[in-house]
């Protein structure tokens, strides 16, 4: 996972971060990978900025801000798209599809899909 080449507080600190947002408490998650971006390598920045913003789009949701939780969404897709299909451990192409359907539905005012997991 995060860990590669990572301190053990960071990685420790990203576990916990997808831990959150799989659990659907995504404004801690976003707080906690905060975080973890503040003091990650240059080239790790686009795709955790992915992360919380996916984070805080589903945070919007929640609180029933449907227009941020779409232009979150949308930001998040770009920022996660340039990264490789498997990135930390994670699998983006599964999560990119899912978030491509949330937005979908909430553009098209259809019901939405299952949270997505990380």
């Amino acid at each position: 996972m995060y860990g590669v080449g990572q301190s053990g507080v960071n990685a420790h600190r990203f576990v916990e971060g997808i831990k959150l947002f799989n659990s659907a408490e995504f404004f801690e998650a976003h707080e906690v990978l905060e975080d973890v971006w503040r003091a990650a390598p240059a080239e790790d920045k686009k795709f955790l900025q992915g992360l919380i913003q996916a984070a805080v789009a589903f945070h919007h949701h929640s609180t029933g801000n449907a227009v941020g939780a779409r232009s979150l969404l949308a930001r998040a897709r770009r920022n996660l798209s340039g990264s490789s299909n498997e990135f930390r451990g994670i699998d983006l192409k599964a999560l990119l599809e899912s978030l491509a359907r949330w937005q979908s539905a909430l553009e098209d005012g259809q019901p939405v899909p299952p949270l997505p997991r990380i």
